[in-house]
């Protein structure tokens, strides 16, 4: 491991230094792939982390029980061989892949396991401290951990629980070294120690993080030598880098460049359908969104279809509400996306008496799954005030965002851009329309949305075992509250991507996932 990261850190040196010169001057080493990030990655905790900018680092240093084949939603062995479930859905018993080590050298085993879910769902544990873990509720069923022996390990839920086996795949079902929480503690998440098929070398603040191949990774090494996620925040410097051979990948291409890769044989676009929702979220608890006529005035008064068709150029589509299509045994295509209606906006707003009221729009430089939101939230500013609402909005860098909006709206705003990407119907709605996920509550539900029904609805799906009933139960979700309006619904993104033509094997995958484990660069 030294001897190997002495040999590549001048390539990796003189890789990382490319953020420092004019894109004129940049070339990417041999064999070791570029990732143009669009933010510096906040945290390399997967169990810390919300965003997916920092799960697509994350997914490549660590290896969860399960994953998702690749391609799909479908759920295959990864560091767990196989596993079993009682007949009354309370156990899940995994056994583990024997000769398995962690980037530093020690054993993965059961010991690790519940480690990792003691940590997260235990507040007496000794290193919970490392949190806070705010997708912990992904796991809440879970009464108990139990070491069967070194290599089976069970876990015991308090009721069914529909979505485990999804939420297992997912980045905070990662498992994360015991030793390197122990030896790190509050700074783990700067010193990430998993099993994955890259292991963690460096990160230079607002500069890179890199990771090397793992030789003796249990699924086979990679062909890359090793990997660098740099971060540039801005979309037109991403693609200037692109151009003048910065980077080697380019995430979240900006709508308008979109065709212009794709007509130059230099470079391929790389696109896959997979979970989204890009929305604003409305203060309900205070202010002109407290009234549900003016919510659904909203969203009659933004023209979707021009902010999908002009802005995001065709890459994204229309959405109805909550549940994103690529959901389709859970998406409820009765219930149609609200039409673009200004009358019928202003005679709302003229009924809940909030003609020309003020409302304080927050929105986001870039980020996760976020479009182009500087555009998208200029575009609907102008709708708005078209239909006589007086919007002001006020931008942040993406992490300074999420800690204006994640502790919630009251007090400080009216509006907020957000977009989430997700592994299974249930995890946007539980998170951000139950009245117990305010975020006072551990939940991301700041637009303080409430309807006991919705809130019904959504604890009767988690413990459903039948997918026809939890589909039903999802579309009832959805209709309840598309009429609520507790956002304005825009969109359902198509991601992309684009790589040079030196890059092979690279896909996307409709977890969001950026695997890098079967990519080759010539």
């Amino acid at each position: 491991m030294i001897r190997k990261w002495k040999a590549i850190a001048p390539l990796l040196l003189a890789a990382t230094a490319l953020a420092l010169v004019s894109p004129a001057m940049a070339q990417t080493p041999p064999n070791i792939l570029v990732v143009g990030q669009i933010a510096e990655p906040a945290s390399l905790d997967p169990h810390v982390s919300t965003a997916a900018n920092d799960f697509r680092i994350a997914v490549n240093i660590y290896d969860g029980l399960v994953r998702n084949k690749p391609g799909t939603l479908e759920i295959e062995p990864a560091l767990a061989t196989d596993w079993t479930i009682s007949e009354n859905g309370l156990e899940y018993t995994f056994n583990l892949r024997e000769g398995v080590t962690f980037h530093d050298g020690t054993p993965f085993n059961a010991e690790a396991v519940k480690f990792n879910f003691d940590r997260m769902l235990d507040e007496n544990h000794p290193f919970a401290a490392t949190g806070p873990f705010p997708l912990a509720f992904f796991f809440s069923a879970v009464e108990g951990v139990e070491v069967v022996d070194d290599l089976t390990v069970k876990f015991t839920l308090n009721e069914p629980f529909a979505p485990f086996m999804s939420n297992l795949a997912s980045p905070t079902g990662l498992i994360v070294s015991p030793a390197a929480v122990e030896a790190s503690g509050a700074d783990y998440g700067r010193n990430p120690v998993g099993t994955g098929a890259f292991r963690f070398e460096e990160w230079q603040s607002n500069t890179s993080v890199v990771a090397s191949r793992n030789e003796d990774y249990w699924d086979g090494a990679p062909a890359l030598e090793a990997v660098i996620f740099r971060p540039i925040t801005d979309a037109n410097t991403r693609v200037a880098e692109m151009l003048s051979g910065g980077i080697d990948v380019l995430l979240e291409t900006p709508p308008d460049n979109v065709a212009q890769f794709r007509d130059d044989a230099s470079y391929s676009v790389v696109e896959a359908i997979g979970p989204h929702v890009w929305y604003v979220m409305l203060n309900a608890k205070e202010g002109p969104f407290a009234d549900v006529r003016v919510r659904q005035a909203v969203n009659y008064a933004v023209n979707k279809e021009s902010l999908v068709d002009d802005v995001l150029q065709g890459t994204a589509e229309v959405s109805a509400g909550p549940i994103p299509p690529a959901f389709n045994w859970a998406y409820n295509d009765e219930v149609t996306p609200y039409p673009y209606d200004p009358e019928k906006a202003r005679a709302l707003l003229a009924e809940a008496g909030a003609e020309g009221a003020t409302v304080t729009f927050l929105v986001t430089e870039g980020g996760s799954g976020m479009l182009d939101p500087v555009p998208m939230g200029t575009a609907i500013q102008a709708d708005l005030a078209a239909v006589g609402l007086n919007v002001e909005i006020q931008t942040y860098e993406w992490n300074t965002f999420l800690s204006e909006v994640n502790p919630g709206l009251e007090g400080k705003a009216d509006m907020a851009e957000m977009a989430w990407m997700t592994s299974d119907p249930d995890t946007l709605p539980f998170l951000t329309l139950r009245t117990a996920a305010f975020p006072a509550e551990g939940g991301f539900n700041s637009s303080y949305y409430s309807n006991p029904e919705v809130d019904a609805l959504l604890d009767q799906a988690r413990v459903s075992t039948n997918p026809e009933e939890r589909g039903d139960l999802y579309r009832q979700v959805q209709a309840i509250t598309h009429d609520d309006a507790p956002w304005l619904f825009v969109a359902n993104w198509k991601q992309n991507a684009v790589v040079t033509s030196a890059v092979g094997d690279f896909e996307l995958q409709p977890d969001f996932g950026l695997v890098l484990r079967g990519v080759t660069k010539q």
